[in-house]
């Protein structure tokens, strides 16, 4: 796996500041509805002949282009707009030329190099005004191409005031290698890596806002115990050993995890309190003869949804973070599961089974409005957001067997991310 520590033996970025380009950089605001910004990405300038930079250059533009175009913040230009115009010249733009074909923004990139030491310089620029906006300088090999991109892509979405999600993970469950294990894998599906090795059954990971800590449940003890992953020290800790612990979920903050578990001998839902070593206390929060259970906590950690079938069929509820003040908030139907609260802090999507379909849809927790999001014969499940919550990723049979997908918010967009064997329970990082 490619750990924080190895990434930044390869990977080193210099900040594109003052003094390097004598303009200051721009934060721009943009508003929810409002039509896609219209972006140009023409291909990189490259100054080598070296093999390894054209290669540097195809790849960091594709990855580039494919996050841009997954924003949903960005329309990129067809390539075809540009034979219109002349060449790009990085160092003498013609902003009229751009805005001649409707591009309200500019990417400029450059490739320099060779081997293992290739430069990729990135500038955004905002057309109209022909002024810069932001500029990174990243330098490293092949193991880090993707990254270069992912990180630049992240700046542009910063820079108009929007949540970066690219460089964020997925961690999920897969038995490709003949039993089901903790994998990791980017947002959009690459760098699919195992993060457990064992021959017992291990399930339902959770990984913190930080991406550094995955916990998850696993029969390595004969029972279904709690445990947590520190993946930048690489050792493994125990929750709770006692009875079933399942359904791990972190705090905003990362400093506590909500679970479930049979310690006491009923389903309750208990929040364990974390140390820098591992776990300071553990709380229980419901206390009643019902099965309480998918714990989530919402963005400000203030509170918990959670599944409950207290009033005869499971149905989604939430809590003060204390574990008072219980009020339900899904209504007919006779099964819903797995919320997961959405970064607004306005929505939860969850599955809900009719008729033996499961699928996704999406409450509105200020309106009472509820969306479906999926319509198929398959079996939808665990869905949780995106950092964004423009997305949402979930498994599914689809395809027949279980693998895992992204789609919209708005129920558009489908994107299958896994392929060897099956696939599922994902949970997605900050």
């Amino acid at each position: 796996m490619k750990t924080k520590n190895l990434l930044m033996a390869f990977l080193f970025i210099v900040l594109v500041t003052l003094g390097l380009f004598s303009q200051q950089e721009v934060v721009l605001k943009i508003t929810e509805g409002v039509p896609a910004i219209s972006l140009a990405l023409p291909r990189f300038v490259v100054h080598t002949t070296s093999p390894e930079a054209s290669q540097a250059a195809e790849e960091i533009y594709q990855v580039l282009s494919s996050d841009l175009k997954y924003s949903r913040v960005f329309q990129l230009l067809p390539q075809s707009y540009y034979t219109y115009i002349r060449p790009l010249d990085p160092k003498n733009i013609f902003f009229k030329d751009w805005e001649s074909i409707q591009a309200r923004v500019l990417v400029v990139g450059e490739i320099s190099g060779s081997d293992n030491n290739i430069t990729f310089e990135a500038k955004l620029y905002d057309v109209r005004s022909a002024k810069f906006i932001v500029g990174r300088r990243y330098q490293g090999n092949r193991l880090v191409w993707r990254e270069m991109a992912h990180r630049f892509a992240n700046e542009i979405m910063k820079a108009f005031g929007e949540k970066p999600i690219f460089t964020s993970k997925i961690v999920f469950i897969s038995d490709r290698d003949g039993n089901d294990e903790v994998y990791l894998m980017d947002y959009d599906g690459a760098n699919q890596t195992r993060l457990t090795f064992n021959k017992v059954r291990d399930y339902m990971p959770a990984i913190s806002p930080d991406g550094q800590k995955i916990a998850f449940t696993s029969y390595r003890e004969t029972v279904a115990g709690l445990y947590l992953m520190d993946l930048e020290k690489r050792k493994i800790i125990p929750i709770s050993t006692r009875g079933t612990n399942f359904a791990a979920a972190f705090s905003p903050d990362g400093k506590k995890l909500a679970f479930c578990s049979t310690m006491d001998g009923n389903s309750e839902i208990y929040v364990a309190h974390l140390g820098s070593d591992g776990i300071q206390s553990i709380k229980r929060l419901t206390f009643n003869e019902a099965i309480d259970t998918a714990p989530c906590f919402s963005p400000t950690g203030r509170e918990i949804a959670f599944v409950s079938d207290r009033g005869g069929t499971p149905q989604i509820y939430i809590m003060d973070a204390e574990g008072s003040n219980v009020r339900r908030v899904s209504f007919g139907g006779t099964y819903h599961d797995s919320p997961s609260w959405s970064p607004d802090g306005e929505r939860l999507v969850y599955v809900s089974r009719l008729d033996n379909i499961f699928d996704l849809y999406v409450l509105n927790l200020r309106t009472n409005q509820i969306i479906k999001l999926t319509e198929s014969n398959a079996r939808h499940e665990s869905p949780c957001w995106s950092p964004d919550g423009r997305h949402i990723v979930f498994s599914s049979n689809l395809s027949g067997q279980i693998q895992i997908y992204t789609i919209d918010y708005d129920g558009t967009n489908l994107k299958r991310l896994t392929s060897q064997g099956n696939n599922k329970l994902p949970d997605w990082s900050n």
